[in-house]
């Protein structure tokens, strides 16, 4: 695809976005630590799971060149081709993920028709990704400490406390921040590819052939040899891809080239290499020694001497991906809180100079314990595989969804490179999607269930919130309206008055409340919207927007990414198109608490708004998300009927 034919928004990078710095080199060994975790883990159990998972194949020529085939074509056309080469061009000024696209597509195309299903699939991939942060924790440290029973099968009681008390430790050093820890993941991670290839390298040695299994002709025999058992095994397959779509969240932290360069030099081929190598092994084996082999041939491919040594590299590379799928968490809650889709939540910071590094205490220990939950229900990382894959696959194909609506309606590209690449990306996501609906009832329902419960309170927030917003405005008194019969009826006393309002029209209820029972009005009233734009940053110079309504009233608008918190002091004291500084010591903050009154209304089902009502009396305190000092603020409460 030629240069020529891609948008200019789309060509640079970083343009408008949250710019990477440093080396290449320096960004790249970081992309690998952080970016490629997930990915990086699955050879520990995918080529096992493809033999000896719920639906075995024979370990023999046919079926181990057949798989191989499968799993390198996978990643040629799911990670090198969709997400590398196609996907990462696909960015919100810089920043990637679902909900990033999302809102470039929503802020594009509102109003048109099929705006609204198209939101519901964006929002339905974030559901699915909290499903898949808690599987793949729970999936990648447990297959690594069952690596300990190749060095001694007497540990395999072991295996479950040790993953839990790893799973435990992992979750408990979040508010810490990862900032220190995360300099050294990408060196581990690093060493950990290097091993993978030289391990590989060493049975690929022994048996030069096996490299034949690369050509897509092998895979094409192991379907026509057995169309149903070959359809059954692209359920495992996929395993060796899940954490593509991590390097399209992850965009924005790094940029495109580093994520690139650092998979086709690194990550693909120490990959590529493993699983050659556990072809190889399984291949030089009697049939009775392949079927034993099956069940762990990663940790066999070290030799005795070293296999404890590469559990614990295992131990510390699952570690790292689990860690990398919960920060994932934390920014993907941040992103939907902004765009509107969650209530407010406590964000604490973990890192003075990384604006990315948060910790969010609920989803974090959520997080724990529907993970621990997991290991304990399902025991085995074999278990939990029928469990795995459902969520990734189908957050893959709702990101092509997504895709082929930007490509073709926003960004109007080439139809002749655009639908031929769409149609090859549609058939692979649906055959995966589709092999791995066979493991709904063996697990795969847990995934399902999980991601159909937050979609239900994703969209219960979002539909609530602008329901309350319209029964507000519907009620708010005009301002022109106010000002002339209020100022001349009430106090004036010196200071400034800040009124949270949620409309950028209308009066706000906090101001009507302060004047009934207070009876005065400030010498500078300024009645305040924060706004989120889908865009992940917003330049200073387009930060406020003010409007003088006389009388000493002002109307004024702060905008703010969705990926960055909203610091309403900070932004006030930059403002002079108001009169004098605003000074915090001379202001009052005036926020409005609402008690929701269920009803009859039409709008949603009654279970919903007790539900939306539940949600709104939990959330975070609008002082404490927008950075408003404490001793300044003022809370009036209203009610309001949906």
């Amino acid at each position: 695809m030629s240069n020529s034919n891609i948008p200019n928004h789309a060509a640079d990078p970083e343009e408008g976005g949250h710019q990477s710095h440093g080396p290449l080199h320096k960004l790249m060994i970081a992309a690998i630590g952080i970016v490629y975790g997930d990915i990086g883990t699955s050879p520990i159990y995918a080529f096992r799971e493809t033999f000896a998972g719920h639906h075995p194949i024979t370990p023999d020529q046919l079926h181990i060149y057949g798989v191989l085939s499968l799993i390198f074509w996978s990643m040629m056309t799911v990670v090198t081709l969709k997400y590398v080469t196609v996907i990462l061009r696909a960015d919100n000024k810089g920043e990637g993920g679902s909900l990033a696209l999302l809102a470039l597509i929503n802020r594009e195309s509102s109003g048109k028709s099929w705006s609204v299903p198209i939101v519901m699939l964006g929002v339905f991939a974030t559901a699915l990704f909290y499903g898949d942060s808690m599987i793949t924790p729970a999936m990648s440290v447990l297959s690594a400490a069952e690596g300990l029973t190749v060095v001694n099968p007497a540990m395999q009681p072991l295996v479950l406390p040790i993953s839990v008390a790893i799973l435990v430790g992992l979750f408990a050093i979040q508010s810490r921040g990862t900032a220190k820890v995360g300099a050294l993941f990408g060196p581990i991670m690093i060493a950990y590819f290097t091993t993978l290839a030289v391990l590989g390298l060493m049975k690929i040695a022994e048996l030069p052939e096996i490299l034949w299994s690369l050509s897509p002709v092998h895979a094409v025999n192991f379907f026509a040899d057995d169309p149903l058992r070959g359809f059954l095994a692209l359920g495992s397959v996929v395993l060796a891809v899940t954490g593509a779509e991590a390097l399209y969240a992850d965009m924005g932290h790094f940029g495109r080239r580093p994520i690139r360069l650092s998979w086709l030099w690194i990550v693909l081929p120490g990959l590529m290499l493993n699983y050659l190598g556990q072809g190889a092994m399984i291949m030089q084996l009697s049939p009775a020694e392949a079927g034993e082999a099956i069940r762990n041939p990663f940790f066999l491919l070290a030799p005795e001497d070293f296999r404890l040594a590469l559990v614990l590299l295992a131990m510390l590379a699952t570690i790292i991906a689990s860690q990398a799928v919960i920060s994932g968490a934390f920014s993907l809650t941040q992103q939907a809180i902004q765009l509107g889709f969650m209530p407010r939540l406590r964000i604490q910071h973990t890192s003075e100079s990384a604006a990315g590094q948060i910790y969010i205490p609920v989803i974090n220990w959520a997080l724990m314990v529907a993970v621990i939950v997991l290991v304990l229900q399902f025991g085995s990382s074999s278990n939990l595989a029928s469990a795995y894959g459902i969520a990734v696959t189908g957050a893959m194909f709702i990101d092509t969804c997504l895709l082929a609506v930007l490509l073709l309606s926003i960004w109007k590209w080439n139809r002749w490179y655009i639908v031929p690449l769409l149609a090859l990306f549609f058939i692979v996501d649906t055959a995966y999607f589709t092999a791995n609906l066979t493991k709904v009832p063996s697990g795969g329902w847990v995934p399902l269930v999980i991601g159909l419960i937050i979609f239900t309170f994703l969209t219960t927030w979002s539909r609530g919130r602008k329901l309350m917003m319209e029964r507000m405005r519907e009620a708010a008194m005009p301002v022109k309206v106010f000002i002339s019969s209020a100022v001349n009826s009430a106090t004036r006393v010196p200071g400034t008055a800040v009124f949270m309002t949620s409309t950028p029209d209308g009066v706000p209820h906090a101001l009507l409340h302060n004047l009934k029972h207070n009876k005065i009005i400030h010498e500078r009233v300024i009645l305040l919207t924060v706004q989120i734009p889908g865009v992940p940053y917003v330049d200073q110079d387009k930060r406020c927007k003010m409007e003088d309504l006389g009388q000493g009233f002002h109307r004024l608008i702060l905008k703010f990414g969705f990926m960055e918190e909203p610091d309403v002091p900070a932004a006030l004291a930059g403002i002079t198109a108001c009169g004098p500084p605003i000074k915090m010591m001379d202001t009052s903050f005036f926020l409005a608490r609402q008690t929701l009154l269920p009803s009859s209304r039409p709008g949603m089902a009654i279970w919903r708004e007790k539900l939306f009502s539940w949600m709104l009396r939990n959330a975070e305190s609008a002082m404490e998300f927008f950075r408003l000092p404490t001793n300044r603020v003022v809370e009036l409460g209203s009610q309001v009927e949906i």
